[in-house]
């Protein structure tokens, strides 16, 4: 087996290359995960610090949430690529991958640079990509469709809380 044929461009035929597709998947999921976890390293001083809605989970939660939403992310893209590869669904996938660009670029936003209106407006930019890419998977697979589902669900939750959030502390969210 030679590079070309394990590429996330090959048909997914064999079980071999479907589970190296899953892995690689789940690579590109987690590595965005890292890269607004990088941004993140200090969330929990400056999350603890501005005042939250009643509502608001604890902090602990977002990283297990977070996770479990990354692996169905992932499972969902999968699902969508072993139906041919890259070239059976360039739009739908290229849609996914741009949406998890916009995922790990929200956490410097708002960790990093405490830019609220910025970090609204990624959030809102994010929900929209990723409604357009549930419907784009949805009509290759209704089950990866599905599993965005509890992503825009909790996209939903936690666009609330930041925009309270981020009306609640006008002075560190600028």
């Amino acid at each position: 087996m030679n590079a070309t044929s394990l590429s996330m461009t090959a048909q997914p035929s064999s079980k071999g290359r479907q589970v190296l597709g899953l892995i690689g998947w789940l690579l590109l999921c987690f590595a965005a995960a890292g890269v607004g976890g990088l941004a993140s390293a200090n969330a929990a001083g400056f999350y603890g610090e501005l005042t939250r809605p009643d509502w608001a989970p604890p902090a602990w939660l977002f990283g297990p949430v977070w996770s479990a939403l990354y692996t169905l992310m992932a499972i969902s893209a999968w699902l969508v690529w072993r139906r041919g590869g890259w070239a059976a669904a360039p739009g739908a996938l290229s849609l996914f991958v741009v949406q998890l660009a916009v995922n790990a670029s929200w956490s410097w936003f708002f960790f990093v640079w405490h830019l609220g209106a910025a970090s609204l407006a990624v959030q809102v930019v994010l929900l929209v990509l990723v409604l357009a890419t549930l419907v784009a998977f949805w009509r290759r697979s209704a089950l990866a469709g599905a599993l965005l589902l509890p992503y825009v669900a909790w996209l939903g939750f936690a666009g609330a809380l930041m925009t309270t959030v981020w009306r609640l502390n006008p002075a560190q969210l600028g």
